[in-house]
Parts: C-alpha cells; sequence; structure tokens
C-alpha cells in the first residue's frame, strides 16, 4: 500500500526529453491542436505551420522537442530560426492529463539549453494574458516583457504578449 499522500508521485510516468524524430509530425499537430482550440481558434498561420513542422521549423535551422511518458508524447516545443542567433520559442503544449507535473519546466529547460548550445544569443516568445501559467513559467526562467514598440507583428490574432531572453 502506498505511503498517504504519495499514490499521484507513483502514477507519474518519468518523462525524457527528446528532439523530434521522423514520425512525430502526428503527435506536434495533435499536441498544438489539443492548447490552441481548447484555448483559442486554429488560425491559418497555425494549420500551415503545423501541416509541415519539417519545412517550416526543421529545415530552416530550428529545432523541435518532445517531453514523452509512458511511451506517449505528451508536450511538445520548437524553436524557429528567425535569423542568425535569434529564435522564437513556439507551439509550446503540454497535454491536459499531464499539467500541473513539472513537463512544462522541463522541456522549456531543455529547450532553451538546446538554444544555447546552438549558439543562439536571443530567444523571444509571443502568448496570450488569457495562459497565466504559461506566462509565470516563461518568467520564472527569466523571459522578460518586450515592449510593444520593439515587438514584430505576430501572424496570430491571439497574441498580446511578448517576451524576450537574452542568452
Amino acid at each position: 500500500m502506498p505511503e498517504q499522500g504519495n499514490e499521484t508521485a507513483a502514477a507519474v510516468p518519468r518523462v525524457e526529453i527528446r528532439r523530434f524524430r521522423p514520425g512525430d509530425e502526428a503527435d506536434f499537430k495533435r499536441l498544438n491542436e489539443e492548447w490552441i482550440v481548447r484555448h483559442f481558434a486554429l488560425e491559418d498561420a497555425d494549420r500551415e505551420l503545423l501541416s509541415a513542422p519539417g519545412k517550416h521549423i526543421l529545415e530552416p535551422g530550428g529545432e523541435i522537442w518532445f517531453a514523452v511518458a509512458g511511451g506517449e508524447a505528451v508536450g511538445c516545443c520548437a524553436l524557429v530560426r528567425e535569423e542568425p542567433g535569434v529564435y522564437l520559442v513556439a507551439k509550446m503544449g503540454v497535454t491536459e492529463a499531464c499539467q500541473g507535473q513539472g513537463i512544462g519546466r522541463k522541456l522549456l529547460e531543455a529547450v532553451i539549453a538546446g538554444a544555447r548550445a546552438m549558439g543562439a544569443a536571443r530567444l523571444y516568445l509571443e502568448s496570450n494574458r488569457k495562459l497565466s501559467s504559461a506566462i509565470h513559467l516563461y518568467e520564472s526562467v527569466g523571459f522578460r516583457y518586450m515592449p510593444p514598440e520593439e515587438s514584430k507583428p505576430s501572424p496570430y490574432a491571439r497574441t498580446n504578449v511578448a517576451m524576450e531572453m537574452a542568452l
């Protein structure tokens, strides 16, 4: 019989963070569509990027990471190369059933370490104030708000927050 208070901890499988592998396209699309439609509406820019992550993220020099638990992809995050040394942290999501277990933090920390290893000098991201847990996570790892006049126009109508981190 488990100790009182440890039932949840015993049920949480070990989480592995790994880079994109051929065949991960469907999981990347599934994980992102799940959070986007739960909070917002899928936009044309989402459909384009999610339909061909190899073309839009990997081929131009970006990366995609996955959080895998029990053999299933439960989270993902991408680095989209914008220009030399500058990457957009994008399409970060953790499936609803696994939220609140530190998976998002573990995934984001791996992405930041990966960006450093790739020689990135600056990361930025776009979000929405409605996603308060995500905003808090970004702040806690060192992202800072960008003044509106310094952020470039977003292809997403839902964007109302821009943050950056110098590496």
